[in-house]
């Protein structure tokens, strides 16, 4: 009897452990390809987010320090605060600011508007009191936004979408309520208290 001292593995036992280590390699492959495309999608949604949060910030510390001071303009005076509706290229909120505490910014007007790139922009004028030579700074401060609505809260406990309700009224709401949607479809609603 002949016995076989170097027995090794057999064609098709080569084949099989080939086949079955392809198939663990593709799933892997597919696996890893799933893990990277979470990993993506996690630092879209996570800068989208950072820039949300960065504009709700301006726009929070701009509107607590508006000032109940009329602009001068060439035609007259423009309100301390005001609030247009949706169907103008102008800014939507254009309000007199006060300087912040750190005294880094001097008192200016401030305007925020949707343009039709779908970017909410900051506009910035030199001063409280408009020069018509001197048309304001725009800044996109927010991209990707596919509503911009902006409501005031009056004496009487009632959101409007104008302000000044009346030339006599009050200079200043109550509140103002921001609503954005998003591109994707998010929506977003907060509101900010004026200080008297």
């Amino acid at each position: 009897m002949k016995t076989l001292a170097g027995h090794g593995f057999t064609l098709i036992e080569m084949l099989t452990a080939l086949v079955i280590l392809s198939l663990l390699a593709l799933m892997a492959q597919r696996g890893l390809g799933s893990v990277l495309d979470a990993r993506a999608h996690i630092r879209q949604e996570t800068a989208k987010w950072q820039r949300v949060a960065a504009f709700s910030v301006r726009f929070e510390q701009d509107v607590h320090l508006v000032a109940p001071y009329a602009m001068r303009t060439p035609a007259g005076t423009a309100p301390a605060l005001l609030g247009r509706p949706a169907t103008t290229t102008e800014p939507r909120l254009e309000f007199s600011r006060f300087a912040a505490a750190e005294g880094v910014e001097a008192p200016r007007r401030v305007g925020y508007g949707l343009n039709d790139r779908q970017e909410v922009e900051l506009w910035l004028w030199q001063g409280l009191d408009a020069e018509p030579s001197q048309p304001p700074a725009r800044y996109p401060v927010l991209a990707g936004v596919a509503e911009f609505d902006l409501q005031y809260l009056g004496a009487d406990p009632a959101w409007i979408n104008a302000w000044p309700v009346a030339p006599t009224g009050a200079a200043l709401p109550r509140a103002v309520r921001l609503r954005l949607v998003l591109a994707s479809g998010e929506e977003i609603v907060r509101v900010f208290a004026l200080n008297p």
